[in-house]
């Protein structure tokens, strides 16, 4: 069986980079067989990308919230385009610093490293720091997504391969204060969590993710430090 080309190209508003091909693996079949050129995509990117940007349809904060709630995290994507975008700029990312880890560290974090100062989780600010999503999700546009990176390790349960209690309990301590303080947002309106280890994109940061319904601007600037996501820039 062939490999499956589809011919949604995006050339990546960077200049003298080419439009790429996006393939996908039929079973049987390895990556090694495919062009250097292509991108490899997973059969679920390759049906949103075939899906028309019209008839996709974002998530209400309702959604966003009850998806949370059930544990379903699997279930968020992007609209058909951001997806295209994201995958292109991935692929760019690979082939110019070697890895998503490096660009993110180095050039989104500005961390020469990543050892924490040994002092509790969320205590000293140079351990962590607030980012707006890069690619975010299909969802409401009044709904803004960030993300939490930490130095420090927050604790799985092995038995369950989700957050311990211990760390469930120190994010939730540290979201109330941050987000719904000072020009903040209500608790109605703060939701967040963490990605299962077979959902992250960027495996050896260690992140979680806030949704924050209809937040001041201003005080977005101030805790994100004016940060821009990087598909908003590439806007420009």
């Amino acid at each position: 069986m062939p490999h499956a080309i589809y011919p949604h190209t995006l050339t990546m508003a960077r200049p003298g980079s080419p439009s790429l091909g996006f393939i996908t693996i039929p079973r049987g079949q390895s990556v090694s067989d495919c062009p250097k050129s292509a991108i490899i995509i997973s059969p679920k990117t390759e049906r949103i990308i075939c899906t028309r940007e019209e008839d996709f349809r974002r998530w209400t904060w309702s959604e966003v919230k009850e998806a949370i709630r059930i544990n379903r995290i699997d279930l968020f994507q992007r609209t058909p385009t951001d997806l295209i975008r994201y995958v292109e700029f991935v692929h760019y990312l690979k082939k110019t610093f070697g890895s998503v880890l490096h660009f993110i560290q180095h050039e989104r974090l500005h961390w020469p490293s990543v050892q924490p100062s040994g002092q509790a989780p969320f205590e000293n600010p140079t351990d962590y720091k607030i980012l707006y999503n890069d690619w975010p999700y299909g969802i409401d546009l009044d709904i803004v997504h960030l993300v939490v990176w930490t130095k420090f390790e927050l604790e799985d349960d092995v038995t369950t391969n989700d957050l311990s209690q211990e760390s469930r309990a120190l994010i939730d301590a540290f979201v109330q204060k941050t987000f719904c303080g000072k020009n903040g947002v209500s608790r109605d309106s703060l939701i967040w969590f963490k990605n299962w280890k077979s959902l992250k994109s960027v495996h050896a940061l260690e992140h979680f993710h806030v949704m924050l319904y209809k937040p001041d601007q201003e005080f977005l600037r101030r805790i994100t430090g004016g940060d821009v996501a990087i598909s908003e820039k590439l806007k420009s």
